[in-house]
């Protein structure tokens, strides 16, 4: 099954009504949630609770017909908890593998800070590679494995920082703020009469793809082309974060490898055959806010990082 990016373009706007169907705004998170799934990177949504992040993950979900997955983060969760374990079988006299939470292909990892890193290192493998290794036994992961995960701001009580190899196997952290007062009024009159937590089903959010037409999906970014003067653009904005004065850590070659693919994905779904430096600015705070750390001077004067990532933007000269 082949797609073209007039059809990749429809699919994504049907998958846009079904969500919109229960969540009300967030359309920049839900465009940067369909950049991810074309480019196969990871996101990690972050925001005060009550925001909907979980709920919009689910909607995120169902709309698109996966296996979907859900793990609740605690401080006292185990890596066999997320990964599974082998038990021994008294009636076989075997070992037979118990699959945890992990196996599906849209994984929600709620509330992922509440847990210590050793368990939150369960998850690099499989983020990485797509695959979970047990008792030294090779177990692959759905091809379109995607991990959604949630936190709360890390001044939030009872939290652990991610570590650093976490967070670089993220494509994006986005801030997920208060909704306006508008759209704030809008959720209280839709959601006001619900007798309970809501489902997406109780909207009538319903699968709008299949299996075939998500591969199909990413597959034609292949067309999209990315011209070498845009490569050298990501290169030099990336390395630019090495070399800053205000940052003690910038982001690695693999930041610029998924801003690539990134920038591939958000010029297709804006029926695109070619990536322009405007696709990179547009995900450029997305892909590096969580990669970099502030120097300590800069930590003083109370600068913001994202606001450092617009001042290398600004400063890194773009093709024309």
């Amino acid at each position: 099954m082949t797609m073209t990016l007039d059809q990749l373009r429809s699919l994504a706007e049907a998958i846009r009504a079904e969500i919109g169907k229960a969540v009300i705004g967030q359309a920049d998170t839900v465009e940067h949630l369909l950049v991810a799934l074309l480019s196969r990177g990871h996101v990690l949504l972050e925001g005060p609770p009550g925001v909907a992040k979980t709920f919009l993950a689910q909607c995120f979900a169902r709309s698109l017909g996966l296996d979907y997955g859900r793990i609740q983060f605690t401080p006292d969760l185990l890596p066999g908890d997320i990964l599974g374990s082998n038990l021994f079988n008294f009636q076989t006299s075997q070992f037979t593998l118990t699959r945890g939470p992990i196996f599906c292909e849209l994984l929600l990892a709620d509330e992922i800070n509440r847990t210590p890193p050793k368990t939150q290192a369960a998850l690099l493998e499989a983020m990485q590679e797509r695959q979970v290794t047990l008792d030294g036994e090779v177990h692959p992961l759905p091809e379109r494995f995607l991990v959604i995960a949630t936190q709360n701001p890390i001044e939030s009580q009872g939290v652990y920082p991610l570590p650093e190899a976490q967070l670089d196997r993220f494509l994006f952290k986005l801030l997920v703020p208060y909704p306006s007062a508008e759209e704030e009024a809008a959720i209280v009159a839709r959601f006001g009469e619900q007798g309970g937590p809501p489902r997406p089903e109780d909207f009538g959010i319903a699968p709008v793809t299949e299996p075939a037409q998500l591969a199909a999906a990413s597959a034609a970014l292949k067309s999209v082309t990315i011209a070498p003067d845009v490569i050298d653009y990501i290169v030099r904005l990336v390395r630019a974060t090495r070399e800053s004065a205000d940052l003690s850590s910038g982001a690695s070659p693999r930041a610029a490898v998924l801003m690539a693919n990134a920038a591939r994905a958000r010029a297709a779904l804006q029926g695109r055959d070619y990536v322009l430096p405007d696709d990179v600015k547009a995900l450029a705070t997305a892909v590096l806010r969580h990669r970099l750390l502030l120097s300590p001077a800069a930590e003083i004067e109370g600068r913001e990082v994202e606001a450092l990532v617009g001042a290398l933007v600004e400063q890194t000269e773009a093709p024309r």
